[in-house]
């Protein structure tokens, strides 16, 4: 619940009503606003890009165009997110293929790989 608590504390979603023991109790509109928000931050979007959405679908009559951009960012972020990881993956196998544990440490080429970045073949 902190991260509610959280949505909660800086305006994402209102706070819930309370019983008289002080459980909360969402009403239907939060729970589709948290389940936006889970599935916005499962898509790696910030709070503040989330934030923006929220307020761009508060604005039913508005022109998407900026929802679009926002969305654009996020793809770029992520597509340079593969590309960084796809280099570390050709650095790991170019490694693992340079040893696999057929020596000794004293020779090893992964632990001689991290100990020297120049050993590196890319930009990771």
């Amino acid at each position: 619940m902190p991260t509610i608590r959280y949505y909660e504390q800086i305006g994402l979603i209102d706070p819930p009503d309370r019983t008289q023991g002080n459980q909360s109790r969402y009403r239907k509109e939060a729970l589709q606003r948290l389940g936006f928000i889970k599935h916005a931050r499962e898509l790696g979007f910030s709070i503040d890009s989330i934030s923006a959405l929220i307020e761009l679908n508060n604005q039913p009559d508005r022109s998407c165009a900026e929802a679009t951009r926002i969305t654009h960012e996020q793809l770029t972020d992520v597509r340079e997110r593969i590309a960084s990881l796809v280099r570390l993956e050709t650095e790991l196998v170019r490694m693992f293929d340079g040893c696999k544990g057929a020596g000794v440490v004293s020779n090893c080429y992964v632990l001689a790989s991290l100990a020297d970045h120049g050993h590196c073949e890319t930009q990771h």
